[in-house]
């Protein structure tokens, strides 16, 4: 990157890190109705960032759920229009005991931020905010185009953003999507994501008796509503992990040869991927597939939770009439969502228990996505990635799901740069998340390199 954007980002570093801080302090949890006042706060803050960073017509847009905030710099024209995208919402930090520090009180430790939402999505959504900044700053000007939208509602499904960009495709028109909501694969090596599990997530309900029974005087008769929801979805996997839903496997291609290559190039040990990231005494899946093909390219059911019955201190002996699980169905490219969803229904209904009513919600779902490794901009981000960090740079896939990617190329055709410099050990989602401090600041520079390289590309 030219020296005054670099030298303008090296002079802010304090700066930067306390702007940071600011937004982390937030609670901006989107899905506990009582921190509604906070997602707003932070919508707020966003917004005065990007008026901060010269970005114009900066707009608080009021959804159904939480706002989203969109902002907008054209004055470079001939040049390509980027659509930048991140969250400002986050998860609920529990279980608080297990976190060091407070969650939304950020603090360094060891070269790490740490606080809920340093690396989802708020450390890495400000990253672009800060190099636009610094490219206006250096010159008085920007060498691309670019749009913002930042949502406040990817931590609950995304529904309003979803809307937003099937709704405003004229106003979003852009050549590429930027989405820093990703990891690098490792310490040190500049990553892009070239494809994303696309997530259907369900309730399923179960109802037995008409209300919660003794079970000592009807144990052995009544039906068990969570001991039914149990038996069901013990039948939805096999012992060794495969997917038990009819044709759940039809559409599942199998990842290119060179790209399969190019996984097994990559510095992955099993036992350390165990001990570092999983913690547990081995792993499980599906056998004949390698640990990166089973977490990037194959299809997956999850439980996440149960709640039915009595599970406060002490006993009772209750039939529970009534229970929930909460259940996933990660989907791989070329799976339909609509029509994985209605094999998952149809398993359901046809191995329900007897005596107990089931009923699924399908509370979202989101097709899986690979972007071309070709396209000009993701070449140019790899190679501002490469100069950045010194290193070439490798493309991954992602277990995970970034659903805006997949409106981006339904809505508005256009291919997304998935540009994350998370840690595969940041803890998303879990108590002591983290964000490695220097990351955050090569990631403001690297940004600043793409857009720098991107424009010279038209």
């Amino acid at each position: 990157m030219s020296q005054p954007v670099e030298a303008f980002i090296d002079a802010n570093r304090d700066r930067f890190l306390e702007e940071l801080f600011a937004l982390l302090r937030i609670p901006s949890i989107s899905t506990l109705p009582e921190h509604v006042p906070d997602v707003a706060q932070a919508a707020g803050f966003v917004a005065e960032a990007l008026k901060g960073a010269g970005v114009e017509n900066v707009e608080i847009i009021p959804t159904a759920r939480h706002p989203l905030v969109y902002g907008e710099w054209l004055h470079a024209p001939g040049k390509p229009t980027v659509l930048c995208y991140g969250h400002y919402d986050v998860q609920p930090p529990d279980p608080l005991e297990e976190w060091v520090t407070p969650p939304f009180e950020p603090a360094v430790r060891d070269g790490n931020i740490y606080a809920r939402g340093s690396a989802d999505d708020k450390g890495q959504m400000y990253m672009h905010i800060k190099a636009v900044e610094a490219l206006r700053a250096a010159s008085g000007t920007l060498p691309v185009n670019v749009k913002f939208l930042i949502e406040g509602e990817e931590e609950v499904g995304g529904a309003s953003i979803a809307k937003f960009v099937g709704e405003n495709a004229a106003r979003l028109k852009a050549d590429v999507g930027l989405v820093s909501d990703t990891s690098l694969y490792a310490e040190g090596i500049p990553t892009l994501c070239t494809g994303l599990r696309g997530l259907i997530y369900t309730e399923v309900d179960a109802r037995g008796p008409a209300k919660d029974l003794h079970s000592g005087l009807y144990g052995g008769a009544a039906p068990n509503a969570v001991y039914a929801l149990i038996e069901l979805l013990a039948k939805a996997k096999s012992a060794d992990g495969a997917i038990q839903v009819t044709g759940i496997y039809d559409d599942v291609t199998p990842p290119a040869p060179a790209e399969k290559s190019s996984w097994e190039s990559l510095p992955f040990r099993e036992e350390e991927f165990l001990k570092r990231e999983v913690g547990a005494s081995r792993l499980t899946g599906e056998p004949g597939y390698s640990v990166l093909e089973r977490i990037w390219a194959r299809p997956t059911l999850e439980v996440h939770g149960i709640a039915g019955g009595f599970t406060g201190a002490g006993a009772k002996t209750v039939i529970p009439a009534k229970a929930t699980a909460k259940v996933s169905i990660r989907l791989v490219p070329r799976q339909d969502p609509d029509k994985v969803a209605g094999a998952f229904q149809e398993f359901v209904k046809a191995n329900t228990p007897a005596g107990v009513q089931t009923e699924v919600r399908v509370l979202s779902a989101s097709p899986a996505v690979l972007v071309d490794p070709g396209h000009p901009a993701i070449r140019t981000a790899a190679e501002a990635f490469q100069q950045v960090m010194g290193r070439p740079t490798v493309y991954i896939r992602s277990g995970g799901s970034v659903p805006i990617v997949g409106d981006f190329n339904r809505h508005l055709g256009i291919p997304t740069v998935m540009m994350g410099l998370g840690l595969p050990d940041d803890g998303l989602h879990s108590p002591n998340e983290k964000f490695r401090l220097e990351n955050f600041y090569t990631g403001i520079k690297a940004i600043a390199l793409f857009f720098e390289r991107y424009g010279q590309t038209s």
